[in-house]
């Protein structure tokens, strides 16, 4: 992920070279100009062409060239690609072989974060002729690790902007390199060429590249998104199926009613053939009436279980149907496929046995068949909630995850935001310390210093005739002299022993918060890592849910065909039997029976129009006094 954006300052952040146009105000800019371009094309080193173009303008007014850094044209876009840039949350750095006057006025201008550059000597107001600075002698890549480093960050993170050949160093290093109307050897090594004199161009690049990064990013956006989407196709997926969870609670419905005809008709066909004939064995000289109330009896039941089964059936196959396209708000096609399934079993194509005790032998075995099916769609639907408990405990624990690496990246970029405080404070007070050494006489000891440095060294390695040696000797212990006599005002002294002292605090601060970003950082990784581990696994259960599902669905639909053959049995027993007479308005125990259970059933029906759910057996009882 791209953090830092480096610019070379000459022909990129400003259009034109800078000591070109310093060059005119001494009359030198043809010999300047002729200099700088042997260095951008690389046939000179940039040591010799920095020092031997800052030579030809010894003298040049220090003044006079703070007025030509102010009118200095930016490049077309600059000011639009730096507010981009930090629109993106990226930090922007110059590292330039130009000059700390020009690069601290475009600093100035457009808010960027970092400047390295060199310096000009000066002396009375005039330029010595002599430079300074980490870019004489080291390369812009040496800068760039040094700030890489401090920064807690890599090369890979940065993206490097140049046009001259002492900007391949960096470009070639940096995990993106930009060459903007560059010389022929930096568009060999640059990953990406801009020919076009617009740094807006630039910007499209690199933007470009942060759309590439946005789809790698660890931070809490894409894990957020990808939590997003997995729900989008779980929601899809339920739409389908009329939403699992209903899905299922309309399978449990469905469930609860077939199952439990085939054995309410079993079990009350026997219970009244038991009950009726115990009433008819009282009487030894059974009359004919009362033989044809027990014979009545005994219709009764199959004939009227065959059609309560399919009655029931159809009544809370449509309720609960209906009840969960209203809950879901399916549209048009959905409602059609619930009125579809009203009428889903199949046409049973059930060849009946040739003899009543045939087709009761053939009801047994699709009885026990149906029950079988049943067991095993209940335990597959076991399984698919087991499982889908499983992902959504998965689910919550890792939307808990995410939350943690919030945090935990929220803390980190808080604690950045004081280590930045830091820096600035302690790169003040560096700055003000070296302005302040200068002032106080301690350039002029660090340049006697090293004029005794390098006649130490004639001395040592060459072989020198005595009189020259002696006159070195003599120039050495002369400018020793000097280094005495130059004392630095104490004041100045106690001025920069403060901003030591506070240049020391604010760069201990910097290490300590830098290593608690660094701990957050980790605790945030750690996070993101159990994420994926935790993501494997819900889908992994949703996987196993939606196998489950299916086979359950294969089972209900085996159901559905047990049940329609079950259906053709029961009518077939139903039309065999003799047609039952009326008997609920005969007096005595018998009609009083029947009158408390008609009661009953209204009171159920009242109950059922009220909004209350009906167990099979009230079900039944409705059905057999054919209220509602």
């Amino acid at each position: 992920m791209i953090k830092l954006v480096v610019f070379d300052l000459d022909n990129v952040i400003i259009d034109g070279e800078a000591i070109d146009e310093i060059g005119k105000l001494a009359n030198v800019e043809d010999e300047i100009a002729d200099i700088t371009e042997k260095a951008m094309q690389g046939e000179i080193d940039f040591e010799t062409a920095i020092k031997d173009r800052v030579k030809l303008l010894e003298g040049t007014s220090i003044e006079d060239i703070q007025k030509v850094a102010d009118e200095l044209p930016l490049m077309d876009g600059a000011e639009e690609t730096i507010n981009n840039l930090k629109d993106e949350d990226l930090e922007v750095a110059i590292i330039s072989g130009s000059f700390d006057v020009v690069a601290d006025v475009i600093k100035e201008k457009l808010g960027v974060d970092y400047i390295y550059t060199n310096s000009f000597i000066v002396e009375d107001g005039k330029l010595t002729g002599e430079v300074e600075g980490p870019l004489v002698s080291g390369t812009k890549l040496d800068v760039l690790n040094d700030l890489v480093e401090e920064k807690g960050i890599s090369l890979d993170e940065v993206i490097a902007v140049g046009d001259g050949a002492n900007d391949i160093s960096m470009i070639e290093a940096a995990g993106i390199g930009i060459g903007f109307n560059a010389k022929p050897s930096v568009k060999e090594i640059a990953d990406i060429v801009v020919d076009d004199k617009d740094l807006t161009k630039v910007f499209d690049e690199i933007n470009n590249q942060l759309t590439a990064d946005i789809a790698e990013e660890t931070a809490v956006e894409q894990e957020i998104e990808d939590e997003a989407v997995e729900e989008e196709l779980e929601q899809a997926a339920e739409d389908v199926e009329l939403e699992v969870e209903d899905a299922e609670e309309i399978q449990e419905a469905l469930d609860e009613v077939v199952p439990e005809v085939a054995a309410v008709e079993a079990a009350e066909e026997e219970a009244e053939e038991e009950a009726e004939l115990e009433e008819a064995a009282k009487d030894v000289e059974i009359e004919e009436e009362d033989a044809e109330e027990i014979q009545e009896a005994l219709d009764e039941v199959v004939p009227e279980v065959a059609a309560e089964e399919e009655a029931i059936k159809e009544a809370e196959e449509e309720e609960e149907l209906e009840e969960a396209a209203e809950e879901v708000e399916v549209g048009e096609q959905v409602a059609e496929e619930v009125e579809a399934k009203k009428d889903s079993l199949p046409k049973s194509e059930f060849v009946l046995a040739d003899t009543m005790e045939g087709v009761r032998q053939q009801k047994d075995e699709k009885e026990a068949e149906i029950s079988k099916i049943a067991d095993e769609r209940e335990e597959f639907n076991r399984i698919a909630k087991e499982e889908r408990k499983i992902r959504d405990e998965l689910n919550a624990s890792l939307k808990e995850n995410l939350n943690k690496a919030i945090e935990f990246r929220n803390e980190r970029n808080e604690i950045n935001k004081e280590v930045e405080k830091a820096k600035k404070a302690r790169n003040e007070a560096n700055n003000k310390l070296k302005n302040l050494e200068w002032s106080s006489g301690k350039r002029n000891k660090i340049k006697i210093e090293n004029e005794i440095k390098k006649i130490d060294k004639i001395i040592e390695t060459r072989v020198l005739d005595i009189k020259k040696e002696n006159q070195l000797v003599k120039n050495a212990n002369d400018l020793r002299k000097q280094l005495n006599e130059i004392q630095e005002d104490e004041s100045v002294q106690g001025e920069a022993q403060d901003l030591k002292k506070l240049s020391e605090e604010e760069h201990a601060k910097v290490i300590e918060l830098s290593e608690k970003a660094q701990e957050a950082h980790e605790k945030m990784l750690e996070f993101f890592r159990k994420t994926d581990d935790i993501r494997t696994a819900a889908d992994e259960a949703h996987k196993k849910f939606i196998e489950a599902r299916k086979n359950a669905s294969a089972k209900h639909e085996e159901f559905k065909v047990v049940l329609s053959d079950i259906h053709v049995i029961n009518k077939k027993l139903g039309t065999n039997k003799p047609r039952r007479r009326k008997s609920e308005n005969k007096s005595g125990p018998k009609g009083n029976k029947n009158n408390e259970e008609k009661e009953k059933a209204e009171t159920i029906f009242e109950k059922f129009k009220n909004g209350g759910k009906l167990s099979t057996e009230e079900l039944l009882l409705l059905q057999k006094y054919n209220i509602g």
